[in-house]
């Protein structure tokens, strides 16, 4: 069984760009706009790209897994968000299938575990409903 509901598991299926967020050696943090996929089999959301290994995000997320991964969008006066609070684990092969489109990733990915998750606009239909809504898993 999944930690994410129906809707979020469709927010985060259909969805190709996210941002992560990690904490820098001096406490400042650090966010990011990336690709990502979401991982059935791990129920957890996989990030990697070009260079990823040598990036500051991998630097960081490696000497503190405290991440946050945010899914968002905004259009037409409407507009959804998924905040994961995350544990992340870094994975040193691998990284190069995590998005098939784009050919000649790094083998060095992230995969992101969640033990908070926000939400807001996901689980209702009503545009004006923006009120978070929080759950630890």
């Amino acid at each position: 069984m999944s930690v994410f509901t129906a809707a979020e598991l469709e927010k985060l299926r259909a969805g190709r760009l996210g941002r992560l967020a990690t904490v820098g050696p001096d406490g400042q943090p650090h966010v990011v706009p990336l690709t990502y996929t979401f991982n059935e089999a791990e129920d957890a959301v996989d990030v990697g790209g070009f260079g990823f290994g040598s990036s500051k995000k991998w630097r960081d997320a490696r000497r503190d897994p405290r991440v946050t991964f945010l899914l968002d969008e905004f259009g037409g006066g409407t507009g959804y968000g998924i905040e994961l609070r995350c544990r992340a684990e870094a994975h040193e092969t691998g990284g190069e299938t995590i998005n098939p489109r784009f050919p000649g990733f790094d083998p060095q990915f992230l995969r992101l575990r969640p033990h908070r998750i926000v939400t807001w606009g996901v689980e209702v239909s009503s545009a004006e409903d923006t009120s978070a809504r929080g759950r630890d898993v």
